[in-house]
């Protein structure tokens, strides 16, 4: 399993009847995580003993979609949390949503320190990696990549929203002198764009939902786009690639799907090898870790340096 278990400013604390607790910094939160189907134990009977505060905030889902957030203490509606990361101190805007998120998955921290380490070795070398984010949401794998010394990150995702969050993070982060290109695009449009540009990248990573549309009403369906995405993104990969990482949420598709599509569309150009596991968060409060998706990993070595 790929576990994010460096964080100090974010904290799961249990899990359990399709809930989790957890700590924003010094704001606690209760929400839905359909994986967690254990009892919760005595838990909740230790919080009412004042074993750790009641939430700040406790989200509440709708029948007919979405849902809200109760405030049971007052908490500001935007915060900041920061993160370790390979070449220095990432910090993030935290803001909960009416969909139950809060603007980062720190699951994804482990795949920030992958992407770093190699990053991180190829400066050491002399190399000046170009990576291109696509879906990226927020930021976080942007921000890990551009401080661990890419020269150049190229941000895409069709949010409006999105972007503007993640160009919030990258000031928050003291980042705005780095090279980072932020790209509001259907990722599909983009990337053939760029093979017609014959624009190559050390480093690629992925981070698709399993349904959604394009600025400009293009439909996404993972299982469908998946394949044929991969498969034109190693066109994409320069003469010296770094990695290839692909993300996916949905517990439709293992993380055997991934190591087999990195297998089957980047290694007959590229070799390698490709891996792929779980991604977990550890509970602290709990003997568990949450599961929270999978990744997907290929690299160019026989070996996979930067895995946790």
């Amino acid at each position: 399993m790929f576990l994010a278990d460096r964080w100090s400013d974010f904290d799961l604390m249990y899990a359990g009847e399709g809930e989790k607790y957890e700590r924003w910094g010094e704001v606690f939160l209760q929400r839905p995580d359909p994986q967690a189907i254990w009892p919760k134990n005595d838990m909740e009977a230790e919080q009412k003993r004042g074993g750790w505060p009641k939430p700040h905030g406790l989200y509440h889902r709708s029948e007919t979609g979405g849902g809200y957030w109760s405030t049971e203490r007052t908490f500001p509606s935007k915060w900041k949390i920061s993160y370790p990361a390979v070449g220095g101190k990432l910090t993030f805007i935290i803001e909960p949503t009416g969909f139950k998120h809060t603007g980062l998955f720190p699951e994804q921290a482990v795949n920030w320190d992958f992407c770093g380490d190699l990053i991180q070795k190829a400066v050491e070398q002399g190399r000046k990696p170009r990576i291109l984010n696509l879906f990226a949401y927020t930021g976080g794998a942007t921000l890990a990549c551009s401080i661990a010394g890419a020269a150049e990150v190229v941000h895409v995702d069709a949010s409006k929203g999105m972007i503007a969050r993640a160009k919030e993070n990258i000031n928050a982060s003291g980042l705005s002198d780095h090279l980072i290109r932020f790209i509001t695009e259907d990722c599909s449009r983009f990337v053939d764009r760029e093979l017609r540009r014959e624009r190559t990248y050390d480093g690629i990573i992925m981070d698709p939902p399993a349904y959604g549309r394009g600025p400009s009403g293009e439909l996404w369906k993972l299982e469908d786009a998946l394949f044929p995405l991969v498969q034109k993104c190693a066109g994409l990969l320069s003469g010296q690639p770094l990695f290839f990482i692909i993300n996916s949420y949905t517990t439709g598709l293992s993380a055997l799907v991934l190591e087999n599509i990195l297998r089957l569309a980047v290694k007959p150009a590229h070799g390698g090898q490709a891996a792929a596991d779980e991604l977990g968060l550890p509970a602290s409060r709990m003997d568990l870790i949450l599961p929270c998706g999978a990744t997907g990993r290929w690299t160019p070595d026989q070996g996979t340096p930067g895995v946790r």
